[in-house]
């Protein structure tokens, strides 16, 4: 069975910084690419930044480019974020999740992605 599980959530403040983990089991990590999503309340989920099978190739979202960066550890079956220049509008429930197919190109729709963890909160304050 396949778990994922967010970590590194909370509270920070307007410039600040957070690094996101995402913790893989039930399955051969490196074979399958990886993304983050968030979901702000009363908005609908969208993507923020997703990763390559090999970590070779990454793509953010425009909103966040520059500011946080998506990588990965396969030998440690560890996804992360690095989130930094926080701003209020990064508030949401930051989601990771895994890709349904192995070696696939990088994915930008949520429907492409097979498993989910549960979010972790991140709130910018102003």
């Amino acid at each position: 069975q396949v778990q994922l599980v967010e970590s590194g959530g909370g509270l920070v403040q307007a410039g600040g910084s957070l690094r996101l983990s995402c913790a893989a089991s039930g399955r051969t990590f490196s074979k399958y690419g990886m993304g983050w999503f968030r979901q702000a309340p009363g908005k609908e989920r969208e993507f923020v930044a997703a990763i390559s099978w090999s970590g070779s190739s990454t793509d953010y979202a425009d909103s966040v480019k520059g500011r946080f960066t998506i990588s990965r550890d396969n030998a440690k079956s560890t996804m992360y974020l690095q989130m930094n220049s926080l701003n209020p509008e990064d508030t949401a429930v930051y989601y990771c999740a895994v890709r349904g197919t192995t070696y696939s190109r990088i994915s930008y729709t949520s429907y492409e992605y097979e498993y989910w963890g549960q979010g972790t909160q991140v709130t910018v304050s102003s």
